[in-house]
This record gives structure tokens, C-alpha cells and sequence, in this order.
């Protein structure tokens, strides 16, 4: 596992297409968010971000009693890219490596991040990343150049693209199916609670 390495969770999303705030969807009884939060506070970083942005004071509520740095991204309708740029301010002195999960992940465990933590040690990149297919992206690990370099691009972009652009030596890869599913929809929302990775919730139309 790194022995500098901080976290940081991507939580502004606005939820649209589910039609409710997924971070505050709840596993075993917590939130998303707060589960998200716990888990990288897990692996012993020496500071943990949550960047929040649609409906923020629920957020910061839901995390109140959590040991987080709570970040607001006034620019989260911008897309993916602001809220890292948002990260990458806050962390403009740090060194060593970054790991950069969401909330939306439900079957995301503890043993997840520390397997990607210790997969970074070995390409020189220092980069590695769950990875479906041909597809790279979140939970990943990344040193703070390369975040800085992903904060720089526009809209949704984030990490998938830089991580995509490395040779294939220079990522380490965590092959995680399990993390392929993440909750944008109702019916994914309908997946995940068939599968017991978040509790049962009332029906609502999804926002338009």
C-alpha cells in the first residue's frame, strides 16, 4: 500500500437520470456517501476529500460526524473535470498519490482500494486503475501530476481518458466486474437493490 497517499471522493453529481441523490441511497443502512467515505478513510491516507455539489448542505450533513475534508464544487453541472479541478487545488502542495473513488459504486469494498493501492507501486507511472474490458477508470490511484493533468480537461472527461492514454505497461489493473455496475438509472437502481448492494427505497418518477 502507498505510504503517502491521500483520497479523494467524487460526490457532486446531480442525479438526474435517477430522479433522487444517489450518494444518499443507503447500504446496510448508510448512505453511499458516507460508506464511500469510511472506505478510503480505511486505508489510512493522510487526508480524505469528498468534493460535493447538487444538494451540498445534505451532503455535509450526511457526513458531519465523518473525519473528511468536505469540498464544494460551485461548477459541478460543468461536469466530471471540475469537481478533480476542485481536488487538485486543494491538494496543489501535496505530493505522493491520489486515490480517487466515487459513491455510486455499491459493491465497492475496502479490499477494492488497497488491491488498487498496491497495484500502483509497480508500473513507473505509478497509475493503476479497475479496469472492464478495454475500459479504465474509478477507483484509481494516480499521482498528483497526473491528477492536476486530468483537472485541466472540460466537462466529463475526468480520468478515463488520461488513464486510457497510458501504454498498456504503465497502468496496473484491477479486474473488478463487480464494479462495472454503478447506479445512473432506475432501473439499475431496481439491479442494485435485487442484488442486495443497497437497501430498498420507495418509487419516484426520475427527474426530467
Amino acid at each position: 500500500m502507498s505510504a503517502r497517499h491521500v483520497a479523494v471522493v467524487l460526490a457532486a453529481g446531480g442525479s438526474r437520470r435517477l430522479g433522487r441523490p444517489k450518494q444518499l441511497l443507503t447500504r446496510a443502512g448508510e448512505p453511499l456517501l458516507c460508506r464511500a467515505a469510511r472506505l478510503a478513510l480505511a486505508t489510512a491516507p493522510v487526508r480524505v476529500l469528498v468534493i460535493v455539489g447538487a444538494g451540498h448542505a445534505a451532503m455535509a450533513a450526511a457526513l458531519h460526524e465523518s473525519p473528511v475534508e468536505t469540498l464544494l464544487n460551485p461548477d459541478w453541472e460543468q461536469g466530471l473535470s471540475t469537481s478533480l479541478r476542485v481536488a487538485a487545488d486543494a491538494l496543489a502542495t501535496a505530493a505522493g498519490s491520489c486515490l480517487i473513488l466515487g459513491c455510486d459504486q455499491p459493491a465497492l469494498e475496502r479490499s477494492h482500494l488497497e488491491a488498487l493501492l498496491a497495484l500502483a507501486h509497480g508500473p513507473a507511472s505509478g497509475c493503476a486503475a479497475t479496469v472492464h474490458g478495454d475500459l479504465a477508470g474509478i477507483p484509481a490511484v494516480v499521482p498528483m501530476t497526473l491528477l492536476r493533468q486530468a483537472a485541466a480537461l472540460h466537462g466529463d472527461q475526468g480520468l478515463r481518458g488520461v488513464l486510457r492514454a497510458l501504454p498498456e505497461a504503465e497502468l496496473g489493473r484491477l479486474e473488478a466486474s463487480e464494479l462495472r455496475f454503478d447506479i445512473d438509472t432506475p432501473e439499475q437502481l431496481r439491479a442494485a437493490v435485487g442484488a442486495g448492494w443497497v437497501d430498498p427505497v420507495d418509487p419516484v418518477e426520475p427527474a426530467r
